[in-house]
């Protein structure tokens, strides 16, 4: 945590008074950018369809963070991500901020789609099925032979989220 508090050119009390934790720290992006996701299908225009709607919110939310398809990826992201898949005690962090960020969306496919995210499944399974394919893209990308730059396995991801996941 000193290592991090550090780089972020902060103290280490300050770096406590924000995260309990490295992993905390660490899950923290991917917080921000789901609630950010979930703040720009609000800001969607209403007749747009709703998968359109979170495509769009999705990728105006990477994009933020996105390098050109040639470039190589942001290492300490990359190094970021891969800590928290491989150390346990980093994926109940990453878990619980996935599990917040997946409650902001569903709130925001509620108010989008006239459900109840209180009462209603079709918001969580929306908002857990955009999560899933959020994973999976990144899963591939970072773990696997990826057949294709992050922006076009996100892409197809929730293309196929969309379509209903037809076999392939």
């Amino acid at each position: 945590m000193e290592d991090i508090a550090a780089e972020a050119g902060v103290s280490h009390r300050t770096f406590n008074n924000y995260f309990s934790s490295k992993g905390e720290a660490i899950a923290a992006r991917h917080f921000d950018r789901a609630v950010q996701i979930a703040e720009e299908l609000r800001s969607r225009p209403d007749g747009e369809p709703l998968w359109e709607a979170i495509t769009n919110a999705v990728f105006a939310r990477f994009a933020l963070g996105m390098q050109e398809a040639e470039r190589p990826a942001d290492e300490r992201w990359i190094a970021g991500v891969k800590l928290m898949t491989q150390h346990p005690e980093h994926r109940g962090e990453f878990l619980k901020a996935h599990t917040a960020a997946l409650d902001a969306l569903a709130a925001a496919v509620a108010e989008r789609t006239g459900t109840d995210a209180d009462r209603d499944l079709y918001p969580h399974l929306v908002a857990g099925a955009v999560g899933a394919a959020i994973l999976a893209a990144i899963h591939l990308w970072l773990h696997g032979d990826a057949p294709a730059p992050f922006e076009e396995l996100l892409r197809d991801a929730l293309g196929q989220v969309a379509a209903g996941l037809p076999t392939p």
